[in-house]
């Protein structure tokens, strides 16, 4: 199993010695979100001062940009990183696209699909000097200049990876993606009976096989040296699943685990203001069933329990001044996991 960590994206110059240290731990991949600040910036400085771990957007919202722009900044950092780059997308929800971003909101899988096969024929164009020329529902590209085309960079495609929670989404990522991020808000049961039976129909339509494509799951982890740092981090993420068992969009996981009254009684909370009480209403094994517990010398235990034979590469869910360092060994046991995943195509 791979394992990615997590970049800080508020502080360029943390981003960058926590990516140096990440590689020197034995990370696989640093990877950097889009929500209070950017993950260009952040990768930009890691691919400069790294040579070997993979840098990859975890996610960057896609239809607030336009198919070229995110075809450019991808083919930048794949440059700058020499070839270590890949390009993880999102949609985002109805609300923020709409009222955030100023978007017209349209069903995110078809356009999804539209946005991948237009990245990836903007990214030909650039590369073997043919016309662009694509045309789908969302999107219509026929023009690239030598002004505004950069060089062949003669590396391999970047993969694209999506995320993807709902069954249309799903279908679309085993479809078209080199890899699909889950959400940390997940069960082992959740993956096994309803989110990779959606991605397999995907793989399945386009005749592909599960190794084909990069599953990557996001971890809600309460990990420390001591039993001390691991309560405190409990706290962290009893928060955390709370904003999201009040969150409609991901009620199907508590639905399967009879556990839909829950999210009745946390839905009002985010609109009141009332955050802070919020965690409370978690009990234990809730906050279990959705997150690693452990000590750093349970923790590769805890992983396989959850994740092997499921995932191929876990994303490291914890807080960004979380040092990856301490994290070195622990990361040596979980790659000893298993993984389904050969490689992406054309690499």
């Amino acid at each position: 199993m791979r394992v990615a960590y997590h970049l800080p994206n508020d502080d360029i110059r943390a981003a960058m010695a926590a990516a140096e240290a990440a590689e020197a731990a034995g990370f696989d991949g640093v990877v950097a979100l889009e929500n209070a600040h950017g993950p260009i910036p952040p990768l930009t400085a890691a691919a400069l001062s790294t040579s070997r771990v993979q840098l990859g957007t975890a996610v960057a919202i896609a239809f607030p940009r336009s198919p070229t722009i995110a075809a450019h900044f991808a083919w930048d950092l794949n440059k700058a990183s020499g070839g270590r780059f890949y390009l993880g997308l999102g949609s985002q929800v109805k609300g923020h696209n709409e009222r955030r971003y100023g978007l017209t909101w349209t069903p995110p899988a078809p356009r999804m699909r539209d946005y991948i096969g237009a990245v990836r024929a903007v990214w030909r164009a650039w590369e073997t000097g043919e016309p662009l020329d694509y045309h789908s529902d969302a999107y219509t590209l026929t023009l690239t200049t030598p002004n505004f085309s950069p060089k062949p960079l003669g590396l391999p495609p970047i993969p694209i990876a999506m995320s993807a929670v709902g069954p249309a989404m799903l279908k679309v990522a085993g479809e078209v993606a080199d890899g699909v991020r889950l959400h940390p808000f997940s069960t082992r049961r959740y993956l096994q009976e309803v989110s990779l039976p959606r991605l397999q129909a995907g793989l399945d339509k386009t005749g592909r096989d599960r190794s084909q494509i990069e599953v990557v799951a996001g971890a809600f982890m309460a990990t420390g040296a001591t039993d001390e740092a691991v309560a405190k981090m409990r706290e962290y993420v009893r928060f955390r699943i709370s904003f999201y068992c009040s969150t409609r969009a991901y009620w199907d996981v508590l639905r399967l685990h009879g556990l839909e009254e829950l999210g009745e009684r946390l839905r009002p909370y985010p609109a009141a203001g009332r955050w802070s009480e919020m965690a409370a209403l978690i009990p234990d094994d809730v906050l279990e069933l959705f997150a690693i517990v452990a000590r750093h010398d349970e923790l590769e235990a805890k992983v396989r329990a959850k994740y092997e034979g499921l995932v191929d590469t876990l994303s490291l869910f914890v807080p960004t001044d979380t040092a990856p360092g301490p994290l070195a060994d622990v990361v040596r046991e979980i790659q000893k996991v298993p993984m389904r995943f050969k490689g992406y195509a054309g690499h």
